[in-house]
C-alpha cells in the first residue's frame, strides 16, 4: 500500500493494487496499460477460477471483472469475494453485453466499451471511499 498523508500521526493509505479478470487479452491488457500509467498496480487473470486463486493468494484492493466467461463468471467471482474474509473488497463488473448488467454485488458496472478515463475515475472514487471509512 502506499502512504499518501497522515492523520493524526498515522498513515492513510489509497487502493492501488488491483485484480483484472478477463477472458479477452484485448480487453485485459488495454486495461491493464490504463490503470498502470494511473499509477496503480495491476495484476491479471485471463478467466474467473484464475482470478478467485489470485484473489485468495494476494491481496487486492479492488477487483475488476467481466461477467460473461466460460466457466466461472463474473458473479461467481462476486460470490466468493463477498463470502470470503475480505468481503468489503470493492468490485467493478464490466460486461460486452449490457443486458447481463445487474448492479447486484458490484460497486459499480461498465458496459463495453466504455472510457478508459471513466473506469479510472470510478476506480480512484471507490479508493476515496474505502479510505474514508
Amino acid at each position: 500500500m502506499q502512504t499518501t498523508q497522515t492523520l493524526i500521526g498515522y498513515p492513510v493509505y489509497t487502493m492501488h493494487h488491483i485484480l483484472v479478470i478477463d477472458d479477452e487479452k484485448s480487453a485485459l491488457y488495454i486495461m491493464r496499460l490504463a490503470l498502470t500509467r494511473a499509477g496503480f498496480e495491476v495484476e491479471i487473470a485471463p478467466d474467473g477460477q484464475k482470478g478467485i486463486q489470485k484473489f485468495e493468494d494476494g491481496h487486492f484492493d479492488l477487483v475488476i471483472t467481466d461477467i460473461l466467461m466460460p466457466g466461472k463468471n463474473g458473479r461467481d467471482v462476486v460470490k466468493h469475494i463477498r463470502s470470503s474474509t475480505r468481503p468489503s473488497t470493492p468490485i467493478i463488473g464490466c460486461s460486452g453485453t449490457p443486458w447481463f448488467l445487474n448492479e447486484s454485488g458490484f460497486d459499480a458496472v461498465f458496459a463495453k466499451p466504455f472510457p478508459l478515463k471513466d473506469l479510472i475515475n470510478t476506480v480512484r472514487d471507490l479508493s476515496s471511499k474505502a479510505v474514508d471509512i
